[in-house]
């Protein structure tokens, strides 16, 4: 079994909430891992998400937390909605 990382920027224009994080985040660039292990037995090259963490700012420095991968885009499609307002 294979396991790779992906990395991407995501932005928000507003502090928002993403489910089991207990507080509000300020608006901002928030890099994201998303770690994936490849479907062994098949003819082609899969991957499954096994893991999606963040980085976000904590007391003087940053935290790494496991989130959802459905909680980020729900985050995500929210801010988007608001600033269309």
């Amino acid at each position: 079994m294979t396991i790779r990382s992906r990395r991407e920027t995501v932005h928000f224009k507003r502090p928002f909430r993403i489910r089991r994080i207990e507080r509000l985040l300020p608006a901002g660039a928030y890099e994201v891992v998303t770690d994936e292990e490849t479907i062994e037995g098949l003819t082609f090259s899969a991957y499954r998400r096994v893991a999606t963490m963040i980085t976000v700012p904590a007391e003087g420095a940053c935290g790494v937390l496991s989130i959802g991968s459905v909680d980020l885009a729900n985050a995500q499609a929210a801010d988007a909605s608001a600033t269309n307002d």
